[in-house]
């Protein structure tokens, strides 16, 4: 027993970072996983409406690289990124009621059901213009740093977008003011329906980062520590001063471009391969095995205590109401549209009356 105990100990010791880190990674890609799993099969029983883009097969990208993100460090998330919000903090409840499109969602039913952002927690509200998102969180980095601040900001997209005309110029800007900020570019290989054969020439996004004169690195995204281990050293670097990083992690997409993409524009082998033989949580698995720090108790135990506060959140988004039309104007003019609307009888609402307003 004292012999096992001590290469138990040995094996752990081994490990790149601490024990507790790699169990909060492992259950945080297990409760992302769940998740998106459980809000695909929501979709197709059409209890909500609008398009999923599920992010299965790469958890291990946004959880390594989100999950020791302050509070105050701002997220700028793409339409493929919901699980950015759970990662960061943001209540079940308010991610599903996004998903519902009810009043009880941070933006009030306005952006469901990918567009999820979350201002306490300074999650920008995904832009449906690809990259846009990129643009935004450098303006950000940049007040970040007129500010003084150490907090940082972190951009996700996906490979697709690093051929778009602003995401250079994002990518630019950020280096020559030397903003805090890390670009994460989860290359899954497929943009929408188009290979990244058809997209680029040089085989990894990261080599991009030269012509900006900032550094490029490309790490295994289904590889949780390779991934932490990297983006915590270009974090460090960001609040610290250095400049922005641009991060890229090589997975690939499991399935269509959203629920509504049958993706038979793809090899079923190649498909099959990512299934079975590079799926981050059972890679992950194997890696805590070897380290002697894996446990089926507890995932069980997190399995069970996040399945039951999920269906809590489904319940709750489900029951919530929804928002009445005419708020879909409040917050846009600097007077209440809603409480004019009031004062007047519904059958006034000519051009002449509005004109009135």
């Amino acid at each position: 027993m004292a012999t096992k105990a001590k290469e138990r100990t040995e094996t752990t010791a081994s490990l790149p970072i601490p024990v507790e880190k790699m169990k909060q990674l492992y259950a945080m890609m297990l409760r992302c996983r769940t998740m998106e799993e459980r809000a695909r099969i929501l979709y197709k029983q059409s209890r909500f409406s609008g398009n999923y883009y599920a992010a299965i097969g790469q958890e291990a990208i946004e959880v390594g690289a989100a999950i020791d993100l302050r509070p105050s460090d701002c997220v700028a998330p793409s339409h493929r990124d919901f699980i950015a919000g759970l990662i960061k903090g943001v209540p079940l409840k308010s991610l599903f009621s996004q998903l519902y499109a009810r009043k009880t969602s941070p933006d009030q039913g306005r952006s469901s059901p990918a567009h999820g952002g979350y201002a306490p927690l300074n999650i920008i509200t995904p832009a449906s213009t690809i990259a846009a998102q990129w643009n935004i969180g450098t303006g950000v980095a940049l007040a970040l740093k007129m500010q003084k601040k150490d907090d940082i900001t972190m951009a996700f997209c996906g490979e697709g977008a690093t051929s778009l005309g602003f995401w250079h110029e994002a990518v630019n800007f950020a280096a020559v003011l030397q903003l805090p900020i890390v670009y994460v570019v989860q290359n899954n290989r497929w943009a929408e329906s188009v290979n990244i054969k058809y997209q680029m020439r040089n085989e990894d996004v990261a080599t991009r980062a030269a012509g900006y004169g900032i550094p490029g690195i490309s790490v295994d995204g289904q590889d949780v520590v390779a991934v932490y281990r990297v983006v915590q050293e270009a974090i460090e670097r960001a609040r610290k001063g250095g400049g922005p990083t641009l991060v890229e992690c090589k997975s690939y997409r499991w399935f269509g471009h959203s629920e509504i993409d049958p993706a038979k524009y793809r090899d079923a082998e190649e498909v099959e391969f990512w299934h079975t033989q590079r799926d981050p949580i059972p890679l992950t698995e194997e890696y805590m095995r070897k380290h002697g720090v894996w446990s089926d108790e507890e995932k069980q135990q997190v399995l069970d205590a996040f399945n039951k506060d999920l269906e809590e959140a489904i319940q709750f988004a489900e029951n919530a109401p929804w928002p009445e039309p005419v708020e879909a104007l409040d917050h846009v003019y600097s007077f209440s549209i809603r409480e004019r609307a009031l004062e007047l009888d519904r059958k006034t609402w000519t051009p002449q009356a509005l004109k009135k307003m």
